[in-house]
């Protein structure tokens, strides 16, 4: 029975099948059914400690970060703070997320933008964040729909990357594209939660390496579920 559920589905890191618009309503409002309280983990208190922490947070863990920042906000609070901080100490403060010799290298470019173009405030459109050193449109999607509660676009993390092709929401692999055609599929009003959804789903259950699909609330509707009986889509 399990390897005839199995040749219904799709095989993990093949192509993936798209959900059809129906499918796709279901599986999106029962995500939110099983995630309502899916926020960004990371700490902060401000627009800045956001930016600041989801810089740190590029091949660490969130909860890496979450250990870090308190001691490195004690020392720099505010943008003007960092942008004069000497770069030895501040590297010693983040070296536990890794690559920080490149992290510190950022973020002491971002908070000197900060300072010389915008008051040491930190902007509330895309353009102007991506334009900051070391702020890619991920980060920038971060701080405007987290902090901000804009609507730019869609964060697309490894984990959001990962369920978008499993879940049949995006057959692409490079996460500009992912992000496009989740844009297209869902509404404006629901970008930000679904995002954070979808991240808490891939760290709790749809884990990269061992997906528990048997507890999956997602797996009925799943294209690639690998479930013992009845297999995807029932």
């Amino acid at each position: 029975m399990a390897g005839k559920a199995r040749s219904q589905t799709s095989k993990r890191g093949s192509k993936p099948r798209l959900l059809s618009k129906p499918k796709r309503e279901a599986l999106l409002a029962r995500l939110a059914e099983t995630w309502p309280e899916a926020v960004v983990e990371l700490d902060h208190e401000s627009a800045y400690e956001l930016l600041v922490a989801t810089i740190l947070a590029a091949q660490s863990t969130d909860k890496r970060v979450n250990l870090v920042t308190p001691a490195l906000f004690a020392r720099y609070p505010h943008a003007r703070d960092l942008a004069e901080a000497d770069p030895e100490e501040l590297e010693e403060l983040i070296r536990s997320t890794g690559f920080y010799r490149m992290k510190a290298k950022h973020l002491l470019g971002m908070a000197r933008a900060l300072v010389a173009h915008h008051d040491g405030q930190v902007p509330r459109t895309m353009r102007e964040l991506v334009a900051l050193p070391g702020v890619a449109r991920k980060t920038a999607n971060v701080v405007l729909g987290c902090f901000f509660g804009v609507a730019s676009g869609i964060v697309v993390d490894t984990h959001v990357s990962r369920l978008a092709r499993r879940l049949g929401l995006s057959a692409e692999t490079q996460n500009d594209k992912i992000e496009r055609d989740l844009m297209d599929a869902i509404p404006r009003a629901q970008w930000n939660d679904v995002a954070h959804q979808l991240i808490w789903h891939g760290r709790r259950v749809c884990t990269a390496r061992k997906p528990a699909c048997e507890e999956c609330a997602l797996a009925p509707l799943c294209p690639s579920a690998e479930l013992p009986s009845g297999g995807a889509g029932t």
